[in-house]
């Protein structure tokens, strides 16, 4: 084991303050929003009081993948593979590129591993502000917890994100006023998270409303919420809704604004379709594709290291996949959140007949690396997976999430949202340590 290894092993140690917790909400809050006590208490599991250790150099391949993965996005051959299976709406291009976008990564013993890719992922704003909350258990560990600068200034880099987005349509016009858009949005379990955005639009001098598309109103050429001033429509939508193609009924008046270029939509149809469908995970791990669409060889040789091969799911390949699906995880194309998707070991017959009939891919299967917690006193083990939030290939915030079970849920003892704390250089070259020995440089 290197040494993040060791510390994720072998390090109980309990960092998350909560007095720090509740005034980084209370500053961030308006009376509107529910109160970090609140908060912690119905939703007990979403932060975890616990760090992750992440190695330098997982860290710099995850900054180099991230970089890669959306410059690739250019290549035309990929470009038409993704858009050719995609709807409609995903051909507009109005300029944005597509807010918060997410990867997510398992880390290997080889390095990081990628599992998927994410548009409209959620999270980082509440895991930003208890990042914030999180000090070294002990005074060996200070320097680690030093706020790193991509936190310090994390909501400066959010608000900047959305003016890239608006100027990239809008140009030099003003901006007035934004929308966050999901389904019943106070019945979403990140529901909170709305808040914090609403209050750092309305910092910024912003008219924000949080809505329900529903509320939405296309007329007159221009998209309005009620609740916005008299005469003024919506001009930015910060889209949280998981219908990637706004497909539902309800989103009526929001695909009219979008499909004319009346409102700044983000992230959008295209954004989702360049990126986040699934079933680019299978071009990306084919290097032979990449080399006829013009990737060079170190961005293939990266992605090589990076990518776990993946392919379609289909008829003709049902036998073989059925004979190894150990190996595999079964995702739909057009999932996300890992709704749906399964551990090939943990398939039935029954489920095996719904995957055939969907549109799935097959990927080879990246344990996740584990954490070790303190839950009321025992040490218990929980997967971990780290998720980098990037804007236009830059990573502008890490966050681990640990867990039991396939997949993430915020629902595991002692799990939820984890810091990642990125260890020096020269740390991450020292010698290897045996889980839970004493040389490990944590005194909990």
């Amino acid at each position: 084991m290197n040494l993040a290894e060791s510390l994720n092993l072998g390090c109980r140690c309990s960092t998350l303050q909560r007095p720090l917790l509740h005034a980084q909400f209370r500053a961030r809050s308006s009376g509107a929003a529910p109160a970090a006590e609140d908060l912690t208490a119905s939703r007990p599991h979403l932060f975890s009081a616990s760090p992750v250790f992440l190695g330098w150099r997982d860290y710099e391949a995850i900054a180099r993948s991230v970089a890669t993965l959306h410059r690739l996005t250019a290549l035309p051959g990929l470009r038409a593979n993704a858009l050719e299976r995609a709807p409609e709406i995903a051909w507009h291009d109005f300029g944005p590129r597509g807010a918060f976008m997410g990867y997510d990564f398992h880390i290997g013993t080889a390095g990081p591993r990628l599992i998927e890719i994410n548009t409209n992922a959620g999270g980082a704003l509440l895991h930003a502000a208890a990042a914030r909350a999180h000090r070294a258990c002990c005074t060996s560990m200070d320097g680690m917890f030093a706020a790193p600068a991509d936190l310090q200034r994390f909501d400066a880099a959010v608000f900047d994100m959305f003016l890239a987005e608006w100027q990239a349509q809008r140009g030099s016009a003003m901006w007035r006023s934004v929308v966050i858009v999901d389904d019943e949005p106070g019945e979403q379990y990140l529901a909170p998270e709305f808040e914090l955005a609403r209050q750092l639009f309305r910092a910024h001098g912003l008219q924000a409303v949080v809505s329900d598309p529903r509320e939405l109103e296309w007329r007159q050429g221009r998209l309005w919420h009620s609740a916005l001033p008299q005469g003024m429509p919506v001009d930015l939508v910060y889209n949280r809704l998981t219908d990637f193609y706004l497909r539902g009924a309800g989103h009526d008046a929001l695909r009219a604004a979008y499909t004319r270029g009346a409102v700044v939509l983000t992230p959008h149809p295209r954004a989702h379709a360049l990126h986040a469908d699934k079933r680019n995970l299978v071009a990306l791990s084919d290097g032979a594709l990449l080399a006829d669409w013009g990737a060079n060889a170190q961005d293939r040789a990266l992605l090589r290291e990076i990518v776990p091969a993946a392919q379609r799911v289909t008829p003709a390949d049902a036998d073989a996949l059925w004979l190894k699906r150990r190996q595999l995880f079964f995702k739909p194309a057009g999932g996300y959140g890992s709704k749906s998707a399964w551990r090939g070991d943990k398939l039935t017959r029954r489920v095996w007949g719904d995957i055939l009939a969907g549109d799935f891919i097959a990927q080879a299967l990246v344990p996740p690396s584990e954490r070790v917690v303190d839950v009321a006193g025992t040490p218990t083990r929980l997967k971990l997976d780290i998720r980098a939030y990037a804007y236009d290939g830059r990573v502008l915030l890490l966050a681990a999430r640990t867990y039991a079970g396939q997949t993430t849920n915020f629902r595991t003892p002692g799990g939820g949202f984890s810091p990642v704390v990125v260890l020096p250089p020269l740390d991450d070259a020292a010698p290897a340590l045996a889980t839970g020995e004493a040389a490990v440089p944590c005194g909990c």
